[in-house]
């Protein structure tokens, strides 16, 4: 079994790879927009065209859902985006908040991070800027945002737990977060579990739905809304890579599921959280199932 470093290495590789290639190239390695189904990684995208602040230098069809579209953000807001890619849902948010907002995105891939200020020095905004660091250690002070979104990126990494806290830290009290995520319901087979392409792609990472609303729960979030689930169908042709064909007919027809989910939470106004008292109270939050323990 992979540690958490080899795992999100494995994250880091793939994602710079995507990153580093043309929109061409993505679409015909079908690791971005593209419409074929020869890889994991673009079956889940929802459509961002019609959205306000959207470009297509951006995207790289790597989301499984419209968190921005959900996440309430008033003109003004300072938001942070988790796993910001190149920066598709930064610009969204930066749509919503004017130019008196601030938006922030956190990315762990240098290429992604390069990528994205690349896209917004041609757009021309000052107000959107993109950080390197892991999002279980956010480059950022406590109290910071008043919404925090992300599209796809929790299940990639294996502590989740951390990550949740460290979202608490940084909103200020009485700020929010909507968060799109690959979440499972009923066991995955071995294969795709294990495998390391699958991980990457944002599958065999997620948890049980229900051990994914109860860390959040865990970590003093309230007003905990599913604000939207889809399910996930992952085409023949990438099982056949994994599985035989009588596994895939079990799979398909033995009532376990992949599910795009859109979270909203909301952190207690009463709380302010210090980054000294955040290092004091490390505690991990383990949930059978939540890849923390």
């Amino acid at each position: 079994m992979q540690t958490e470093a080899q795992l999100k290495q494995i994250v880091k590789d793939k994602y710079a790879e995507i990153a580093n290639q043309s929109t061409a190239d993505n679409k015909a390695s079908c690791c971005g927009a593209g419409g074929c189904s020869t890889e994991v990684y673009n079956i889940m995208s929802d459509d961002y065209t019609t959205m306000e602040g959207y470009n297509a230098d951006a995207d790289l069809g790597l989301g499984c859902g419209l968190p921005t579209q959900y996440a309430h953000i008033k003109a003004g807001d300072t938001v942070v985006d988790l796993g910001s890619g190149a920066g598709n849902d930064c610009f969204v948010a930066r749509a919503l908040t004017g130019e008196k907002g601030k938006v922030i995105g956190i990315d762990f891939t240098p290429a992604m991070i390069q990528k994205a200020r690349m896209n917004a020095d041609a757009l021309g905004f000052n107000n959107v800027e993109f950080r390197e660091g892991d999002i279980e250690h956010m480059p950022l002070g406590g109290n910071t945002a008043d919404v925090v979104v992300s599209n796809c990126v929790l299940n990639l990494v294996p502590n989740k737990d951390a990550v949740l806290k460290d979202i608490f830290r940084v909103l200020k009290p009485g700020g929010h977060f909507s968060i799109s995520d690959v979440v499972l319901v009923g066991q995955l087979p071995d294969a795709l579990r294990k495998d390391a392409e699958m991980y990457a792609g944002c599958v065999s990472g997620a948890i049980q739905k229900e051990v994914y609303l109860e860390l959040i729960r865990l970590n003093q979030f309230e007003n905990i809304i599913v604000q939207k689930e889809k399910p996930i169908i992952i085409p023949n042709d990438i099982l056949k890579n994994y599985l035989s064909d009588s596994e895939i007919a079990q799979f398909n027809n033995g009532g376990a599921g992949i599910f795009s989910v859109t979270v909203y939470a909301e952190k207690p106004k009463g709380i302010t959280v210090t980054d000294q008292t955040t290092d004091q109270a490390k505690a991990t939050v383990c949930v059978p199932g939540g890849g923390c323990c």
